[in-house]
């Protein structure tokens, strides 16, 4: 889709495919993502892959009431809200922009040509 601010727009899926209060791993020019739907509609997506070694945020734990990300393999736990580290807290998950458009769920691929994953220290804006 269109170059918007920074981003290329991509369809990773549709609202048919992502239920509100439900979660998909999907992959989106070559990096793997994450999408959540919250309840109330809100989407949010951030980079698919745990930045301590390499395991499938969505093969973990996605917990909408405590609204966290837990990875699978050692527990390593994000914030829903942000993607900041909660356990431990010296690290983050990359937020993309996402959106709807009609039934499409839009991700925003950064034009920066940086991966997304592996960033485990608190590179905010880097």
């Amino acid at each position: 889709m269109s170059d918007d601010a920074g981003v290329t727009w991509r369809q990773v899926a549709t609202l048919d495919d992502l239920w509100e209060g439900d979660f998909i791993g999907v992959e989106v020019d070559g990096e793997e993502v994450i999408v959540v739907h919250l309840p109330g509609g809100e989407l949010r997506c951030f980079q698919g892959m745990c930045p301590h070694q390499e395991i499938l945020l969505a093969d973990g734990k996605v917990d909408f009431e405590a609204g966290t990300i837990t990875c699978s393999a050692h527990e390593w736990e994000f914030s829903m809200d942000d993607g900041r580290g909660l356990n431990p807290r010296d690290c983050r998950l990359f937020r993309y922009e996402v959106k709807k458009d009609g039934e499409a769920i839009l991700v925003g691929v950064p034009h920066d040509g940086r991966l997304r994953r592996l960033r485990h220290k608190t590179e905010q804006d880097a």
